[in-house]
């Protein structure tokens, strides 16, 4: 005589579903190749994100201090020996090597490395024109505040270097205090210190 369990199994053959049966059917070949791929994945997600910080030791460069041209500024798109990266603002320039992944060669920003980015920001476009001095005059109201705006942004993230000079303008010599009463002073390029 059959037990009663085996009758039920005999009768319904799902019954008959064993723990072996979904431990198999966990392991399936799918699932194992989907796991290894989601591993996969994440490891290539952890390793971005450490080799970025131990791919890029923070050289300290000596800070910068002086006015420059339009030509002196182009200079410093991060290609020369020592990797910085200058950007001018609103006629402020500002030393972003610490941001070099963004504005330095092959960044997505890279356009504005060595360069006067302030009409990009204020037309949310990642070109820069290599024409001179650019006055900005024929930006209207609501760009000229967008330009403010990111100028502040870099004051408060970026070193100041110096101001980005007018054709025909002379450079300020900086001492220590004067950059300091500089970093605090009007955002204007044009009020020099008294």
């Amino acid at each position: 005589m059959s037990s009663a369990s085996e009758t039920k199994a005999e009768d319904n053959p799902s019954a008959s579903y064993s723990f072996f049966d979904e431990i198999i059917s966990i392991y399936s070949p799918v699932n194992l190749l989907l796991t290894a791929i989601i591993f996969v994945l994440i490891y290539k997600i952890y390793r971005k994100f450490t080799k970025g910080h131990a791919e890029s030791p923070a050289v300290e460069l000596p800070r910068l201090r002086k006015d420059m041209t339009v030509a002196e500024l182009r200079q410093y798109d991060g290609t020369q020996s020592d990797g910085r990266v200058l950007v001018a603002v609103n006629g402020w320039i500002f030393d972003v090597t610490r941001g070099r992944r963004f504005y330095g060669p092959g960044g997505p920003y890279a356009a504005f490395g060595g360069k006067d980015a302030s009409r990009g920001l204020a037309t949310f476009s990642v070109t820069s024109s290599d024409k001179g001095y650019d006055d900005l005059s024929d930006l209207n109201s609501m760009e000229m505040e967008s330009v403010k705006e990111w100028e502040a942004q870099f004051r408060e993230k970026y070193e100041l270097v110096g101001r980005l000079l007018k054709p025909g303008e002379e450079p300020t010599n900086y001492s220590d205090e004067e950059l300091e009463e500089t970093d605090n002073s009007a955002s204007s390029p044009d009020k020099k210190n008294e």
